[in-house]
Parts: structure tokens; sequence; C-alpha cells
């Protein structure tokens, strides 16, 4: 893969590109002009096209986009429907979507705007977490700048569309990414993920058929518009193509967020693109995709070259999430750092299900025991235990995504856990 060559497209180094003119004048709102004005463009064709390239969502789940519009219900008169788009972003680790919030915004926009002709809705809602304001006056004024520029409103460009694009300050809660949870949330209700079926295509935002996608999986839409499915889904590796935001963050010397081809080698990512590990020591682990995928030690990523897409990291029994990286040492103490995920996952659990409610604290309670020298190697498997029961058996994933750091930590660590027991003076059996 020629990646040190690679010519960036959703954050391409133009400045200024936040400003709707200098988007303008760099091909911007092109693609929209031709779905919307050229009637080469079906709302069915729109979709094929984006089913073809497989946009992946890149909002952790990797489902095809076009193979989730393609699930909207045939449009009735009267009934609104409705887009609404994630960028809550509040997994630790996940830092991507608000780089195009900030330099390259209209680009959301435009594929907002597809994707609801494709649809035939009425109405995007761009939910951005809480605790990016700045990023969300920053999407606000490009709203508005689309809106003055007859983009997005009534009758758009003279077309007889009307598409409106609200933005919605989050609720605070990291609960409010999962679909079901955000809708509540724009609702204006407590944010408690909804049972499925019903599934949003069929009763979503205020009952009406709802799809959600996440802010760069939109991004990826006009690309594919304006160069077609077969240049995109070239990019990167064959069956996860198309760019990556890889936000790499932890111990390396140059962490920050880097846009190349899906499919990069982990090694080159971090040694390559992030510097290396700082302080020239060696690698412990690496959590590939947001804190909820389990991590892969240092033999894995170097024996197995594993590479930053869904098969490949398949292998190792980890995804490519939201493709945020946390970089680990070899100075790292892998029970504390499991401690603060675990302590994330119980101060964000909604309360709604039990096994989440109070597996996420027992997460947290006896693993501070064993970090404080008082374990025992039963401690070990009241653990495990725990992920079996929290496991598939609440309304949402969190509980999975509380689980399995835990598992996987302790399978793939379980020596650094053995060591903190041994030195508590607790003998096995007695």
């Amino acid at each position: 893969m020629d990646w040190i060559n690679y010519k960036k497209v959703v954050l391409p180094d133009i400045a200024g590109l936040h400003n709707i003119d200098v988007y303008e004048r760099n091909g911007g709102y092109e693609a929209w002009k031709d779905v919307l004005l050229s009637g080469n463009w079906t709302q069915k064709k729109v979709v094929d096209e984006v089913k073809s390239a497989n946009i992946r969502g890149r909002g952790g789940a990797g489902f095809n986009a076009g193979l989730k519009w393609s699930f909207m219900p045939p449009k009735k008169e009267g009934v609104p429907r409705y887009l609404a788009c994630n960028g809550d972003e509040s997994e630790p680790g996940t830092i991507k979507d608000r780089r195009i919030f900030e330099y390259n915004p209209h680009l959301f926009i435009e594929g907002v705007m597809i994707a609801c002709y494709a649809m035939e809705l009425d109405a995007a809602y761009v939910y951005i977490r809480g605790e990016y304001a700045d990023w969300i006056d920053m999407m606000q004024r490009a709203i508005d700048q689309a809106y003055k520029n007859g983009y997005v409103g009534n009758n758009i460009m003279g077309s007889g569309k009307s598409i409106h694009i609200h933005v919605h300050k989050g609720a605070g809660a990291y609960i409010c990414g999962e679909e079901t949870s955000l809708m509540e949330s724009l609702e204006g209700k407590r944010a408690y993920p909804r049972s499925k079926p019903p599934f949003p295509a069929q009763f979503g935002l205020w009952g009406k058929p709802t799809t959600i996608n996440n802010i760069e999986t939109l991004a990826h839409v006009p690309l594919v518009i304006k160069h077609g499915a077969k240049w995109w889904s070239s990019i990167g590796a064959a069956t996860h193509p198309g760019p990556f935001l890889y936000g790499i963050s932890g111990h390396v010397n140059r962490p920050g967020v880097y846009e190349y081809p899906s499919g990069m080698k982990l090694t080159d990512l971090i040694y390559k693109v992030a510097g290396g590990i700082r302080g020239g020591k060696k690698l412990k682990a690496v959590v590939p995709g947001g804190s909820s995928v389990p991590i892969l030690t240092a033999q894995q990523i170097e024996e197995m070259d594993l590479t930053m897409d869904a098969d490949s990291l398949r292998t190792a029994g980890t995804f490519v999430g939201t493709a945020g990286m946390c970089v680990l040492d070899e100075d790292t103490d892998i029970v504390k750092f499991l401690i603060r995920i675990s302590k994330f996952y119980d101060h964000e659990s909604c309360g709604q299900c039990t096994p989440c409610r109070e597996g996420t604290g027992w997460f947290v309670k006896v693993l501070k025991k064993i970090d404080a020298g008082q374990g025992e190697m039963k401690d070990l498997d009241l653990l495990l235990e725990l992920c079996d029961t929290m496991e598939g058996r609440t309304v949402c994933a969190l509980a999975d995504a509380a689980a399995w750091p835990v598992r996987n930590t302790i399978q793939r660590f379980r020596a650094d856990f053995e060591k903190k027991i041994t030195r508590s003076g607790i003998l096995v059996g007695v």
C-alpha cells in the first residue's frame, strides 16, 4: 500500500476550508448540485452507489451505509422522516469527528444533504456531545453559511426540495452515543436505550422513520458521488475500503488524528506516522479502536502483522471500532489501566439494566482490591464470570463494551494480575 504518497480527501491541506467560499472554490457542493439538479441521480441510484462503494460505518459497528439506507420504508404522504447524525463521540480514544467539525464541516453537510435526498428525508439532526462547546459553534456557523448560500432550507436551488438541518447539543453522557439513546435524548427524554425491534427505520425519532449515521460516514458520501464507488472502494483494504481518520493517543511521540487509507499496518501507524514510542521504550499493548474493543499485545501486533481493518483485526479477536488507537508502553501498569477504563463504564452506565448497573461497579471494586494488594486468584475467575453474566443480557451494548476490555485484558495479561495477587501474600487454595 502506497500510504506515503496518499493524498488526503476528507481533511485535505487547504487553508480556510471551513469557510464556505473556500470550500466552493475547491469543488465543494458540486456533488450535491449534481445529485439534485442534473437529473442523473434518482434516489435509488444514490443509495445503490453508496452501497456499492461499501462505506462501512465509521461509528464502530462497520455496517454498510448504503445497505442501512435501503432499510428505510417507502415514503408516505404527510409522514416526516429524519436523519440523526451521531457526533456524540464520547468513547475514550475517539477524537476524529471533531476534526471534521473544525476543518471540513461543509463536506459533512454536503453528505447530509445527499443522504436526505436519497432517503427522501425532511430534516437532519446533528447530535454533538455537550463537551464540544466550541465545535458546536463551528458546526452551527457552517450550517448558517450553507443556508445563506442556498444549499439547505426551503426550495433548495430552485428544485422544489426542502431539507433542514438542526444542531443539537448533547446531554453529556456516553450512553447518548447509542443510537436509540441518542433519539431519546433528541426527544427531550432521559437517554435510556430502547429495546429493538422496532428498529429506527420503522419507529425512530418521534415515532417516524429515521436513519442514524456517524459524522465521518456521512463525510465520505460526497466523495463517492463525485469520484464514483469504484474509485472510493479502491482505497485501502478491499473488504473495508476508504480513508480512515486514525486517532492515535497514548505513549507516542506525535499523538493526533491522521488521515490515511484503511488497512494500514499498526506498526506503521505507531512507528512511522506517530513517531514511535516516547522515550525510546518498548511497546506493551494497543487498544485499536476505542476503549471498548479488546486489547492487543505487542507480540500479536508484530507477529501477526495486523492491519487496521475489520478482517485483519478479527483474526486477533478484536475490532477496528472507531480507529481510535491507544498505545501503551512497557512501563504501563495494566491493572491500573483497566481500572481506569472500568471506572468510565461504571460512571457512564445509564442504570436501566441490572447486569450493567451492578456489574460495572463490581468490576471496579474487584480490580481495586487486586491493585491494592488484597486480591486472590479466585478474583480473576469472578471477573470473568461477571463478563459472562453481563454480555448479551442488556438492552444496549454498553455492558458488552465494559466486559470486553476486562475479559481480554485478563486473558492476555494475566501475569500482570497474578503478580499483584502473589505480592499480596494470599496463598492459592488456602
